[in-house]
């Protein structure tokens, strides 16, 4: 293969994964922790939108911290099976070599 085809190869990757991450974008995923206490909604670039902080987990310095790690892992477990989802439909970003 000529270099400019690889170039080519490239270049049209490139495009396919930034409109894969356009796509993503538009993806929301909501997660609970904390018994539905703390709520997170993250896009599908990994990117948080919102939090809601129930004022009980307020209290409890120790809790809150254990639920902001509960529902932050939940909300980027959620986004990974989307985005896998969103590349397997969208024919995957063949990468020779790697």
């Amino acid at each position: 293969m000529s270099m400019f085809a690889k170039l080519k190869q490239f270049k049209d990757m490139r495009t396919k994964a930034k409109s894969l991450q356009n796509l993503l974008a538009d993806e929301k995923v909501e997660a609970t922790a904390a018994w539905g206490k703390i709520k997170m909604t993250m896009n599908g670039n990994q990117e948080a939108e919102s939090v809601t902080i129930d004022q009980e987990l307020l209290t409890d310095k120790s809790k809150l911290e254990n639920a902001i790690k509960e529902v932050t892992n939940d909300a980027i477990k959620k986004t990974q099976r989307v985005m896998a989802d969103k590349i397997r439909k969208e024919g995957g970003l063949n990468m020779p070599g790697l």
